[in-house]
């Protein structure tokens, strides 16, 4: 196992179907927005901080890609985001217009960049250097969301996403996007439960190498994507050590020898074309005998699911998983 440091690290820089539901498009959609009054707004964020402002924002930039989601996802196209190629990359279900101005990594984003586009909030996680909080606040608002919590990260996704669309002025907005997306949550259990996959079992990995090893990295027990599968009546396989906010654990192609003697299929996420599973491991006699690799239950996902997203990119992944057991 690696250290859980490393796992958290990794949580925000690995990772990641086409778009199965475009965001609310407020300017044609049928739920519009409501103007963005002089009416002051506090909102307690997600350190527990009160962020005040004289209105909605609406020149937004956005430093993590999940609360970047889920602002287009309400109708709000940041002024700025972090890694915007990365973003493109990575997230499908919510595309960025080309005018989005990209201000830096997501691990370092450009104060500077961020100042000269001046906007009127900055969301991000708080994972991030909360010297970078203290750094922005002298200039501009800036709203923490938790980003995850295995404690309930579903529960958790609908949180940041409300919170979120307090501060834009899109709360009506976001009711709308959360039961569409419990009834698309409901469609896809049926329709696993109609397929007879009703309490299948199922790992969701990444991976990447380090010299001529290759790292696995599982997503159990309250990682969000293990929420979603397990919310559609699935069951997840990978019960090894996770941490406390992503859920997620590191092992290597040994380790994966604790699935042996069980039904299960195994899902993993490639979306920069580094394929570790389907390249990296073809030759490797481990891999090759377990049960799900010699049974052919072995599902890349579609490129572009954020697997630290918001509801779409959330329904994206049931999609997938509706898929792969229908087939």
């Amino acid at each position: 196992m690696r250290s859980l440091l490393a796992v958290l690290a990794a949580a925000l820089t690995l990772t990641a179907c086409g778009t199965t539901e475009a965001p609310v498009d407020t300017a044609a959609g049928a739920s519009p927005a409501p103007s963005a009054s002089a009416t002051p707004i506090t909102i307690t964020d997600g350190h527990g901080r009160e962020v005040k402002l004289d209105k909605p924002a609406t020149r937004v930039v956005g430093l993590e890609w999940g609360e970047i989601e889920m602002l287009v996802t309400l109708g709000v196209m940041p002024v700025g985001a972090a890694d915007v190629k990365g973003y493109g990359t990575w997230v499908t279900s919510a595309p960025l217009d080309a005018s989005v101005k990209d201000v830096g990594t997501r691990q370092e984003p450009s104060v500077d960049s961020i100042v000269a586009l001046q906007p009127d909030l900055v969301v991000m996680e708080s994972e991030r250097d909360a010297a970078l909080v203290e750094q922005l606040e002298k200039f501009v608002p800036v709203l923490v969301a938790k980003g995850s919590d295995a404690s309930g990260n579903l529960q958790r996704m609908r949180d940041d996403l409300t919170m979120i669309a307090t501060a834009v002025g899109k709360t009506d907005v976001a009711t709308k996007v959360l039961g569409d997306f419990d009834a698309a949550l409901a469609d896809s259990k049926a329709k696993l439960a109609a397929a007879g996959a009703a309490g299948k079992k199922f790992v969701m990995a990444d991976g990447w190498k380090e010299g001529s090893n290759v790292n696995v990295r599982l997503f159990g027990k309250g990682a969000l994507v293990s929420d979603v599968a397990t919310e559609l009546g699935l069951v997840n396989a990978w019960t090894g050590e996770v941490d406390p906010a992503w859920g997620l654990g590191t092992t290597d192609v040994e380790g994966l020898t604790a699935l042996k003697k069980q039904d299960v299929r195994f899902f993993y996420n490639a979306s920069d074309g580094e394929d570790v599973f389907a390249d990296g491991l073809k030759d490797n006699a481990i891999w090759k005998s377990l049960d799900f690799v010699t049974k052919q239950q072995v599902t890349k996902l579609p490129n572009g699911i954020w697997t630290f997203g918001g509801p779409l990119s959330c329904q994206q992944y049931a999609e997938a998983l509706v898929k792969a057991f229908s087939a």
